[in-house]
């Protein structure tokens, strides 16, 4: 019985490591907009869309604007008014030269982001992004949930039969 409950324990302990190597969590990434640019007027007009569309962003990211070419704003606005480059004020963070503005990414949705000042939207200064859940939050953990029921199953019939046969 001895020798039974043992090779139990470590059927158990097996199940507890392969389940918890199921479950992916995606640490926070910092990103610096723009790379080594930064956040300035860049030298073509998809310069920050090929940037963004390089990235893949997760709740809990983070965006570091580093302005490396003059005063600098960032403007979150509505898909309308990025389209048009619309000359907006509300939600505006001023950028100087040679500083940073942090902005952690608080939910999951499409970002659209330009600077107003001067010319510098219809210059490329601008560029959206998609964020999504982190890898492991429970709205996208469902195969986890699969697999880790999965394995509760099997564990439970492989109890069972070890200790009535």
């Amino acid at each position: 019985m001895a020798g039974r409950m043992g090779l139990i324990e470590c059927l158990i302990v097996v199940v507890a490591l392969l389940n918890g190597a199921t479950t992916q969590v995606t640490a926070a990434v910092e990103f610096q907009v723009g790379d080594n640019l930064g956040w300035t007027v860049p030298p073509n007009i998809s310069y920050y869309s090929n940037w963004a569309s390089s990235k893949k962003f997760f709740v809990g990211d983070t965006l570091t604007y580093n302005a490396t070419n003059g005063t600098q704003n960032v403007v979150m606005i509505s898909e309308a008014e990025y389209n048009a480059c619309a000359k907006v004020i509300s939600v505006t963070v001023v950028v100087h030269p040679f500083s940073a503005v942090h902005y952690t990414l608080p939910s999951t949705g499409t970002y659209y982001i330009i600077c107003t000042i001067s010319n510098h939207c219809e210059l490329g200064q601008k560029f959206s992004f998609t964020v999504e859940s982190p890898i492991g939050s429970p709205t996208n953990s469902t195969s986890s949930l699969t697999v880790g029921a999965l394995f509760v199953v099997l564990t439970t019939t492989v109890i069972y039969f070890m200790t009535y046969f």
